[in-house]
């Protein structure tokens, strides 16, 4: 990118800027005929030049009768996208919740807006998969080609043999280019990189796929910018993980410029806008007039306070630390009565038998209405294909109509296939690694639906496991507990399985 490009822009007088632009803008966007020739001079030359303005016309060609809310941090992160695009800064890092125009700022706006000033720029735009890159891509060919952008950046025109879904190409040979980790980048050069959400947040609970991230980045990414002193890299995500692309990035250097929005603020803070001004947001206070601290606390409870910690507060646990935590568990003296509400047997199972493997773990659960989870058994030993045939029939036995999931990996399938003659049995394929399962249902858990008795023969194993996962040597009984949580857990499941006890 060419630092100077911006300053052959001139800029519309400060008189009509400042106390015309937001009205100009809601006319234009709804009806351009009632606005005069001048004023549509004027607006022209405000959203060639103001980034703000820019996103905000954007939006209303994205989402048609939505209202936009002009909030502050929108502001905030147009200011730090400008500088970008003035060549101020080459390394920016925004951490923003989900749902706070983060993507269509800067995946879909700022490479219309900066292709716009520059045809010839190359950017890369990079997203955790490829849907969801097409997406981004596609909004911002539907930004390109219409109308009102074309008069606003008429030498911005697209070449016809290079526009698909993936990639639009300039007539001078400029480019948006989408793609996701792990995409091949051979021979593709750019100058700008934008990362927008590089991994799922319940992906990063797997630490293989947080590393394939942060190691294409290293091994991959960085490598693709044409210029290594003067390209910019810009990342915008919810943090996910200690360790997610963000954690990483800082650990490894101080170059970069960090905007953390926060839900709610943990303390006072002031904020850079542009034009020289500044908002001073005080602690306690919410990101966004549509989200209020009432109902993102009612969030909170629903999501968990961990994961509502990292994706919203940007202030993601320490890794290594429990999961569950121990005052979230309720106890019961006296087991539900049988019958009430759904049973259920859910298998580990180990493929082998010997003292250095991993045990397989038969966990009983019952379901009472939709908010109460009672462990009543676990059955834990290392057993031989026999055995466990054998222990999985007796436990069916034992609890009568109850529904046995059995985990289909390793001897899972032999498992399910013996049990099919006499228990009512479904295969279970794990979606995702043991962490990322659990996490799933920790929600559950800190809002007490899951009781433990009071004493158990098993209790004290069971309990070593949970509290301490993942740092636990194993983790069978936890792959058992969070198998059945997550099944059992699904609404719809749960109303299929009343239709079947019935029938």
């Amino acid at each position: 990118m060419e630092p100077t490009l911006p300053l052959l822009i001139v800029p519309p007088p400060p008189s009509l800027i400042i106390p015309a632009a937001p009205a100009i803008i809601r006319a234009f966007t709804r009806d351009a005929s009632g606005v005069n020739e001048e004023r549509l001079r004027a607006l022209r030359a405000i959203l060639r030049t103001n980034f703000t303005s820019f996103i905000e016309r954007c939006f209303y060609q994205l989402n048609p009768g939505t209202p936009f809310v002009p909030e502050w941090y929108i502001r905030a992160m147009a200011y730090e996208l400008e500088r970008i695009w003035l060549g101020d800064n080459h390394r920016l890092m925004m951490n923003v919740p989900p749902r706070s125009l983060k993507s269509i700022s800067a995946s879909v706006a700022l490479p219309a807006f900066l292709l716009g000033h520059d045809p010839k720029l190359r950017i890369l735009c990079v997203s955790y998969s490829n849907d969801l890159a097409a997406n981004f891509s596609n909004q911002f060919r539907t930004i390109v080609t219409s109308d009102w952008y074309r008069e606003l950046f008429p030498n911005m025109c697209i070449d016809p043999r290079k526009n698909t879904e993936i990639e639009t190409h300039t007539m001078l040979r400029g480019f948006r280019r989408a793609t996701s980790p792990g995409g091949t980048l051979t021979g593709l050069g750019a100058d700008i990189i934008i990362i927008d959400d590089p991994i799922k947040a319940e992906d990063a609970m797997s630490e293989a796929k947080r590393e394939a991230v942060n190691n294409w980045y290293v091994n991959t990414l960085v490598s693709r910018l044409n210029d290594k002193a003067t390209g910019a890299i810009v990342v915008v995500m919810q943090r996910v993980h200690m360790n997610d692309l963000s954690g990483f990035l800082r650990e490894r250097s101080d170059d970069w410029k960090v905007l953390s929005l926060p839900a709610i603020a943990p303390e006072d803070a002031t904020f850079a806008l542009p034009g020289g001004r500044h908002y001073f947001r005080r602690a306690g206070e919410a990101l966004s007039l549509r989200e209020p601290v009432e109902l993102l606390r009612k969030l909170e409870r629903e999501l968990g306070s961990d994961s509502f910690a990292t994706q919203y507060l940007q202030q993601p646990a320490p890794p290594g630390g429990s999961m569950v935590k121990r005052e979230w568990i309720k106890r019961y003296d006296t087991p539900p009565e049988p019958g009430t509400g759904v049973t259920y047997i859910s298998w580990d199972t180990a493929s082998k038998g010997g003292a250095e493997n991993s045990y397989s773990v038969g966990l009983v659960l019952q379901r009472v209405a939709t908010d109460r989870f009672y462990v009543l058994e676990v059955v834990r030993r290392r057993m031989v294909f026999p055995d466990l045939q054998k222990a999985a029939e007796k436990l069916a036995a034992q609890y009568r109509g109850a529904l046995t999931l059995v985990e289909d990996t390793a001897i899972g399938p032999a498992v399910i296939t013996a049990l099919m003659r006499t228990v009512k049995v479904v295969a279970i394929r794990p979606e995702g690694d043991k962490e990322a399962r659990l996490s799933r249902v920790t929600a559950l858990m800190e809002r007490g639906e899951l009781y433990l008795p009071v004493r158990a023969p098993w209790l004290e194993a069971f309990e070593a496991e949970l509290f301490s996962f993942p740092g636990s040597r194993f983790n069978d009984q936890v792959d058992a507990l969070s198998q059945v949580l997550n099944h059992s857990a699904k609404d719809a499941y749960w109303g299929w399985v009343n239709l079947y006890k019935g029938s």
